[in-house]
């Protein structure tokens, strides 16, 4: 065969070969990035978390005191992440506003499919003009008063 410079097919099975080998690469880099994301959790909660030390050997009043202090990072924690979520729905909310105008100033939103109706000239210029309306566009009786006075 001689090389006319025109670029080869790849055949159906060098095709299915080279996805297979896509798919086996994105599986493992998955699975890489999955293990780095729980390594990462793992030492941010070994920095985060203070150890309780043995609470059975502690006096009650020690343990009370631990309850209460707890129960006020807790809340001081829930505090924190209510807040938080509050932020990322006023966020989210901006940039659906903003997706929006970008939308709009594209001309690419969606139109409504609107239905036909049947509306005669009066009833259009009453619905755009309203109760100013006092103009008829009787147009047959017009055609009618020509045609007779065209005889005359």
């Amino acid at each position: 065969m001689a090389d006319d410079g025109a670029p080869r097919k790849m055949t159906h099975q060098r095709k299915q070969q080279l996805k297979s080998l896509m798919l086996n690469k994105a599986r493992e880099d998955l699975k890489r990035e999955a293990e780095h994301k729980a390594e990462e959790k793992k030492r941010i909660l070994n920095t985060r978390i203070e150890p309780l030390g043995n609470l059975s050997s502690m006096p009650q009043q020690e343990l009370m005191d631990l309850c209460r202090e707890l129960h006020a990072k807790i809340d001081k924690i829930d505090d924190a992440r209510f807040d938080i979520e509050v932020k990322v729905k006023k966020n989210d909310n901006e940039i659906e506003e903003l997706n929006q105008k970008i939308f709009d100033l594209r001309g690419k939103f969606k139109r409504p499919p609107l239905r036909r109706v049947r509306m005669s000239a009066d009833q259009m210029l009453r619905a755009l003009l309203g109760s100013k309306h006092k103009v008829t566009m009787d147009l047959r009786s017009n055609l009618k008063s020509a045609k007779n006075e065209g005889k005359k």
